[in-house]
């Protein structure tokens, strides 16, 4: 069984989540941290080998110390970020200690997930060796000038809405950024591969599957949260349950 290292990257000044006296990843959703519940799809996983949580530095003490209950039974590490998206990954990357052969980069921030569709993206990239979901676009896209007028309508039929987690054979992911130079260039870890010149194939992605960034997002991911597929039995699936669960 191939085996998977995951890197959850938490590190960012969450500067468009307004209104709450947290960033995003520490606010609780429905009773339990987002960081956490983004955590939990992973670490029971039997071919997940390790899970690396990326944090700013100055968040890591007061971290340590608000989720020290969890962090004793949870068998992740906790490593500081850089100064970009990119340079977080690159440090859980750095951090990586398994003999893991693929590495899966999910936002700490999108809590929204299910088995299913983490078999579906770790599937394809045993087979694809880079693999990401995406979401088609439904809706007309627009192309619009600084002034705010349409310049055109822009062809959807190939366009999808990438999402994590992004998932890739170490090596490639290794090699990636090794040879990208400046990395504030790079969004996601797809588009480091991309330069790269190896393909990265994409799987349908998951309209639940929502990244928060801001309070709107949060409070739909309070609805959308009960609406998650879910297997028939989760009072073994990890050590903080919900309630109703119990």
């Amino acid at each position: 069984m191939p085996k998977f290292a995951v890197i959850l990257p938490a590190a960012g000044e969450s500067s468009r989540f307004t209104g709450f006296r947290k960033k995003k990843p520490f606010v609780d959703l429905k009773g339990r941290a987002i960081w956490l519940r983004s955590v939990e799809h992973f670490i029971n996983r039997d071919d997940v080998a390790e899970v690396i949580l990326v944090l700013a530095a100055d968040d890591r003490e007061d971290f340590q110390t608000r989720y020290l209950a969890n962090l004793a039974l949870l068998e992740i590490r906790v490593v500081s970020g850089g100064t970009t998206r990119a340079a977080s990954v690159q440090n859980g990357l750095n951090a990586l200690q398994s003999d893991a052969d693929f590495v899966a980069v999910h936002d700490a921030a999108r809590p929204l997930l299910t088995a299913k569709w983490i078999d579906a993206v770790f599937a394809a990239a045993v087979e694809k060796q880079a693999a990401i979901p995406g979401l088609k676009v439904s809706s007309t896209v627009k192309e619009v000038a600084g002034d705010g007028t349409i310049q055109r309508t822009v062809d959807r039929s190939r366009l999808v809405l990438a999402q994590t987690p992004q998932v890739f054979r170490r090596e490639l992911l290794r090699q990636a950024f090794d040879s990208a130079g400046d990395l504030s260039r790079f969004t996601d870890e797809a588009s480091l591969v991309e330069a790269t010149g190896h393909p990265v194939h994409v799987v349908d992605g998951w309209p639940m599957n929502i990244k928060i960034t801001t309070a709107d997002d949060f409070r739909a991911a309070e609805a959308l949260l009960d609406a998650l597929p879910r297997p028939k039995n989760l009072r073994d699936l990890h050590p903080f349950a919900d309630d109703r669960f119990r």
